[in-house]
């Protein structure tokens, strides 16, 4: 699986930090129609989205079996501050640095060598294999996965299986599975009071006293108690703006901006309801809150996928995987009201988005093995 690395090589030298594909995704679909895949472009507006299949899944039984993944990565920061600049691919003792190897252009690559490796064995497999491959996984995540999963439904063209390559292990490859995530909701809530001297408190309302309190609150508020898969919804408090830019002036308003990380047991509307009521309570009657539902919770049943994933992280890694929701969102969240059983399993997450990115080589190939051992799980009689 040598090939793994090379291709991962190849994928970091394209600086294709999101939204722009860079063309990575045209560098994998040219390489695997000539051995027979068939490929389908979704494009919006600057977004690339790429359907690459093999094999048919029809009315005799034929499972479908789709990698999900994205070629675009998130911008470098500044470059002095990397060993090796970032999009030049750089090996040393055995660990390649370079954006992206980790998130996710390593586990793109062992998707694609898996299934040339796979399919050369197994030309006449059962069922589907399929790579779908977005370029907007790491920004709005609007024109990705989002607008090919709406097409799908309409074609009733939905996967059996989803396989998302997200970096779900922590300490060692294989020792963590994503089973669902947890939601995602942006909220923008600004206070407004009475501008004002400071010298004058009879005369203000300072919207910085009101709102500091209820942040105290929400972030300490219990919401639920979270279950065997997924941790309690939290809140965190992201940004806080105020004041006029004078040193005795109070202002008239004041923001703060805040995300919840939910569980199924506490969707977006509870949460919102809960919101308003804290706001009550703290007397804030004057306040505007804006509310982004980024991503719902999702978790997928147990079923085939599931077990092949862990049957093949068993005989390959001799590795036993806890299974969870941790991490934030990603492009699964799409896939799983499709009714597909989805799951997580990628590298080791330790420096993604981090200056100096980098996969142990030994880990690429072995992530290939495990990819491949599960098409021939589901695949093959």
């Amino acid at each position: 699986m040598g090939a793994t690395l090379e291709l991962t090589r190849a994928l970091i030298e394209l600086p294709s930090v999101t939204p722009d594909d860079a063309g990575c995704q045209q560098l994998l679909a040219d390489r695997l129609k000539s051995l027979g895949f068939d490929v389908e472009w979704f494009l919006c507006g600057d977004v690339s989205n790429v359907l690459i299949t093999h094999g048919h899944a029809d009315g005799t039984g034929g499972v479908s079996l789709w990698f999900l993944g994205h070629t675009d990565v998130v911008p470098p920061g500044p470059m002095e501050d990397w060993t090796s600049p970032p999009f030049s691919a750089e090996t040393r003792e055995g660990v390649l640095y370079g954006r992206g190897a980790v998130d996710m252009k390593g586990a793109v690559a062992a998707m694609v060598t898996a299934a040339e490796s796979f399919v050369a064995e197994q030309p006449g497999h059962q069922g589907q294999i399929g790579i779908l491959l977005t370029s907007d996984e790491e920004g709005v995540a609007v024109d990705g996965i989002r607008h090919v999963a709406g097409i799908l439904e309409q074609r009733k063209l939905v996967p059996t299986y989803c396989l998302v390559g997200e970096p779900s292990s922590d300490v060692k490859l294989g020792d963590t599975v994503r089973v669902g995530r947890r939601g995602s909701i942006h909220a923008r809530l600004q206070v407004d009071g009475i501008q004002g001297h400071s010298a004058f408190p009879e005369l203000l309302d300072n919207p910085i006293h009101r709102i500091a309190g209820f942040l105290e609150t929400l972030v300490n508020e219990t919401w639920d108690d979270g279950d065997e898969n997924f941790p309690p919804t939290h809140c965190q408090v992201t940004n806080i703006q105020a004041g006029t830019g004078a040193r005795n002036v109070t202002p008239g308003h004041a923001e703060a901006w805040f995300n919840f990380r939910n569980a199924p047991t506490s969707p977006a509307s509870k949460l919102r309801l809960g919101v308003e009521g804290l706001l009550v309570n703290h007397g804030i009657h004057n306040y505007q809150l804006d509310w982004r539902v980024s991503g719902r919770p999702f978790r997928s049943t147990a079923g085939r996928l599931r077990n092949s994933v862990i049957h093949a992280i068993g005989r390959e890694l001799d590795v036993q995987p806890e299974l969870n929701t941790g991490g934030g969102t990603s492009d699964g969240r799409f896939m799983a009201p499709l009714g597909t059983e989805v799951v997580e399993f990628g590298l080791r997450n330790e420096s993604i988005h981090q200056v100096n990115e980098h996969v142990n080589e030994d880990e690429l190939a072995a992530l290939a093995r495990v990819y491949k051992r599960i098409m021939t799980d589901l695949l093959t009689i």
